[in-house]
């Protein structure tokens, strides 16, 4: 930490957490939000408790492991694999080093997926690359007559969406395969949904050490362009798709012409795009 703590007041050790953060180079605002995420789960209390009590003395046993947990994150670990942790959907999704942090923009799937999938009437769906399992669990809770089949080339991953799946207790609805892609699958899915991985490998250098450092790169990085993935997913889907069904697909900041570009090839047709709380178009919507 940056001071000794001599009065032991809860707010004080909070204080000297947020200035640890701020040098070593976050930026004010960033460091007093994961400070207060990084003091809650040490306390095990909520954001209102945390309010209501900050200015007591810190309780016996918190000193120690917060003061941990804060160098972790000043050396660049996500706060979500120091508590292991992330909300997704209104969720909470247990996440390790194996699977990709879940981002508020990859939301934009699940949502256009609730818009398309009946409420009551069994529908199939398929999520390519699943990850921490985020997108599948969260619309299988959402849509208690959906069957869902997940896969991901790597068996960690699956081993992390498995808990999550029994966590929100879907695991009987969410069938996960471990599969490059869709490889050996079968079934034809009424909606397909997919966050491949989309980095260009020459962007490594200037992504956050948080992302480089600590989330798998097999999930990450698509090829030169970063579009090495999609192509083959475009390429693969319509074997696994129904009649009328669609594929919502995430790509990254400035990928639109590119990847629309690479659906039209495929011989897909643009059925609507999605665009974050920035604008900036993130999610495409495909038929055949």
């Amino acid at each position: 930490m940056t001071q000794d703590l001599i009065t032991g007041l809860l707010h004080e050790r909070i204080a000297a957490a947020r200035q640890t953060l701020v040098e070593a180079g976050f930026r004010p605002d960033d460091a007093a939000v994961d400070v207060d995420v990084l003091a809650r789960h040490v306390l095990g209390w909520d954001r209102a408790q945390l309010l209501a009590r900050v200015r007591d003395s810190a309780p016996a046993g918190f000193a120690e492991p917060f003061r941990a947990l804060v160098t972790r994150r000043a050396r660049r670990e996500p706060v979500a694999l120091i508590i292991g942790h992330r909300e997704f959907w209104g969720l909470d999704f247990s996440v390790t080093g194996e699977t990709l942090v879940p981002r508020p923009e990859s939301e934009l799937i699940v949502e256009e997926a609730l818009r398309r999938l009946p409420e009551t009437e069994g529908s199939t769906v398929l999520d390519v690359g699943t990850g921490s399992g985020c997108l599948a669990i969260a619309i299988a809770h959402q849509r208690q007559a959906a069957n869902v089949v997940a896969t991901d080339l790597s068996p960690d991953a699956l081993a992390v969406a498995s808990m999550n799946a029994r966590a929100h207790g879907v695991e009987r609805r969410v069938h996960f395969v471990c599969a490059d892609l869709t490889e050996g699958l079968t079934i034809r899915a009424d909606l397909i949904v997919a966050n491949p991985p989309y980095v260009p490998e020459q962007s490594a250098r200037s992504l956050s050490p948080d992302v480089v450092q600590y989330e798998p790169a097999v999930a990450l990085f698509g090829g030169a362009d970063g579009l090495r993935i999609t192509r083959r997913l475009l390429q693969e889907a319509p074997a696994r798709l129904a009649p009328g069904g669609a594929l919502v697909m995430e790509f990254g900041d400035g990928q639109e012409e590119a990847v629309r570009d690479a659906a039209d090839r495929a011989g897909w047709q643009v059925d609507g795009m999605l665009h974050d709380l920035q604008g900036i178009a993130r999610t495409i919507i495909l038929r055949r």
